[in-house]
């Protein structure tokens, strides 16, 4: 992220809402992804931060409908740096009662200013209409609230709503599931070694899993020291697969940033892992995880298709966690409905191509278990009807308690299909279906 610098006009606004200009320009501009580590040099001003970006994400298209019929000419496109200004100006004044005014205002305006940031020519615009917005500011909210909540996302999105709550027949339910997944999350944890801090207690619905308590500060100094790590609920209870035969030796296909791979050494200590990684500094930083929680694997830094195509070991367990459209991660990551996505086609045809070439290195009497973070159909049960009539003597595993799939998946109390209820279920949007040989 950019460090921030003095603007033109001899103004320096507060670090923080500098990152988040940056990120709203990187999503709104540029249609990328806003980095894992955009506010990591922030220190105390994170908080801030994360909850402006958050609600300048997820209000976007409110906040720009709110602004269009005070402009004198509406139909006029408004340069992107306008826009982003006014809404983090907006977005402090409605719904951020601890930011002043002041702060929230002249911040903005300064914001404005700021060639690479915002639009100069439009710095009296911003001015006046963010002191009028700032004269009733619980007025403000209710107008921005009022408003319709599909202004905020797209047809993309509205796909996956239907998408996700589709095999549970719950198809009439997307504004319940869109009002959920604004809800920033909670972040869950597991327990490597020790004892957990104080602010973490045990997720009733799920052994092993820890949750962050309400108010509790975030366990940053644990997690440096290997003490536990950051995963989500859907991750751990997919790794709660039910599989009693042995394990020796463990393929991790899609390995970084290693979440995984630590969960199936402690699920299967004394197991040979190999663990996949196609980009170098991902491969990295793996090792380097790996080894500082204690995780003894085969880190190979290749593309797994080729690798897998040109290979001929096999595997007792292989996970592939494949990439995917992250259509899953809505409440992760709000800016999904506003990203430029990459060809659908090809994605599941390099998914198609791994699943392939996976389920070739299976050894007999092994289990596969397939995985992506998304909700499309396209990605995950598309290709388990293939594998099915491609590779018949792949049987399905039901590894998996029948509630963490829908009502059509369950097979004596199980299920070979992951799918939990996304109005039921608190995790990311995960899919995923389990095979065995023999």
């Amino acid at each position: 992220m950019p460090q921030p610098r003095v603007l033109a006009w001899g103004f320096m606004p507060t670090p923080a809402r500098i990152h988040v200009a940056h990120a709203l320009h990187e999503v709104f501009g540029e249609g990328g992804r806003v980095p894992d580590i955009w506010d990591r040099d922030l220190g105390e001003d994170a908080h801030l931060a994360q909850a402006l970006l958050g609600l300048c994400l997820r209000r976007w298209g409110r906040l720009q409908a709110w602004v269009k019929p005070k402009l004198k000419d509406p139909d006029r496109g408004v340069p992107l740096g306008t826009r982003v200004v006014l809404a983090m100006g907006l977005a402090q004044l409605a719904w951020l009662p601890g930011v002043s005014d002041h702060a929230a205002v002249n911040e903005s305006v300064d914001l404005a200013a700021n060639r690479d940031l915002g639009f100069l020519p439009h710095k009296g615009l911003v001015n006046a209409l963010l002191r009028r917005a700032a004269k009733d500011r619980p007025a403000l909210a209710a107008e921005l609230d009022a408003l319709p909540a599909a202004l905020d996302r797209g047809p993309a999105a509205d796909r996956v709503l239907l998408a996700a709550l589709g095999p549970h027949g719950a198809e009439a339910e997307t504004e319940a599931l869109w009002t959920r997944l604004q809800q920033p999350p909670r972040p869950d944890f597991r327990l490597l070694k020790g004892d957990p801090p104080e602010g973490l207690a045990p997720e009733a619905e799920l052994p092993g899993c820890l949750c962050l308590l309400e108010g509790a500060p975030f366990p940053r100094a644990w997690l440096e020291s290997a003490g536990g790590m950051v995963q989500d609920r859907s991750s751990q209870a997919l790794l709660a697969y039910d599989w009693d035969r042995p394990v020796a030796r463990i393929l991790d296909a899609c390995a970084a940033p290693g979440g995984k791979t630590t969960t199936l050494a402690l699920r299967h200590p004394g197991a040979a892992i190999t663990a996949l990684e196609v980009h170098p500094k991902r491969a990295t930083r793996l090792r380097q995880t790996l080894e500082q929680r204690g995780v003894e694997a085969r880190v190979i830094q290749a593309d797994a298709a080729e690798w897998l195509e040109g290979n001929d070991a096999t595997f007792d367990l292989i996970l592939l966690d494949a990439p995917c459209s992250g259509s899953g991660t809505l409440q992760k990551h709000p800016e999904w409905p506003w990203l430029k996505h990459e060809d659908q086609s090809r994605l599941t045809g390099l998914q198609r191509r791994l699943l392939a070439a996976a389920a070739g290195r299976l050894a007999p009497g092994g289990l596969m278990i397939y995985a992506v973070c998304s909700w499309l159909p396209e990605e995950c049960g598309s290709h388990r009807e293939w594998l099915a009539q491609a590779r018949p003597e792949l049987r399905p595993a039901e590894v998996w308690p029948a509630a963490m799939g829908s009502a059509q998946d369950a097979n004596k109390g199980a299920t070979a299909f992951f799918r939990p209820h996304p109005l039921r279920w608190t995790g990311e949007g995960f899919q995923g279906f389990a095979v065995r040989r023999g």
